[in-house]
């Protein structure tokens, strides 16, 4: 077989035995690291160590991996214009977290007939947050409802870093000033419950989330 030493080093082609006396006098494992290769290699290591590191790293690997969401909302041609404002306000937070938004406009009665303010609306929302995203996929009428997407131009990967540098950020500054900080996290504490409590009204735990008009 072909090993190699614990640090990376090429030690040679040996015998199993050789090999085996040599992982005893190391007080390491011998390993097969390449079965198929013509002699087969083997390596000197800790397995536990090595298994442990793998299994971080994996764990690492899939607490930064970032899922694409599809979320919803709704709204009505003739949404009053503060509702607007607290609807867009959801797209703008949407959008800064790196989730695509789904906008329907729900058509009920005689409203039908009238597609052009569903388009209209769509528009000025597009409009409204174009510094956060654009528009995926155009609107396009599908029974009663007008739909379109909105896609952020922050990949979700970004706003998840970023998220943890501000998240670093309110922690070195908790430290720094304990009193001063402790309101301030209060104050979020609270932000943060409000807004999920709104989003989860809004949108059940799936791939698109909706949010009542």
């Amino acid at each position: 077989m072909r090993l190699v030493g614990p640090s990376g080093e090429q030690v040679g082609i040996v015998p199993l035995a050789k090999a085996l006396e040599l992982a005893q006098e190391y007080d390491l494992d011998l390993v097969e690291v390449a079965a198929n290769a013509r002699p087969p290699v083997c390596k000197l290591m800790d397995y536990g160590k090595f298994k442990y590191e793998s299994a971080m790293k994996a764990r690492e690997a899939r607490k930064n991996q970032a899922h694409t969401v599809i979320k919803e909302m709704k709204l009505r041609p003739k949404i009053d214009p503060h509702d607007y404002d607290t609807k867009k306000g959801h797209v703008v937070r949407f959008l800064k977290q790196g989730d695509k938004v789904k906008i329907t406009i729900m058509f009920r009665g005689r409203e039908q007939s009238r597609p052009e303010l569903g388009y209209r609306l769509l528009q000025r929302l597009a409009e409204d947050v174009q510094d956060l995203g654009f528009v995926e996929s155009n609107p396009k009428q599908d029974g009663r409802n007008m739909i379109m997407v909105l896609g952020p131009h922050k990949k979700k990967t970004e706003a998840m870093a970023e998220a943890r540098q501000a998240q670093e950020a309110r922690k070195a500054e908790a430290k720094a000033h304990p009193g001063r900080s402790q309101n301030a996290a209060e104050t979020d504490e609270t932000e943060e419950t409000e807004e999920g409590a709104e989003v989860e009204a809004e949108a059940p735990a799936e791939t698109e989330a909706p949010a009542e008009a």
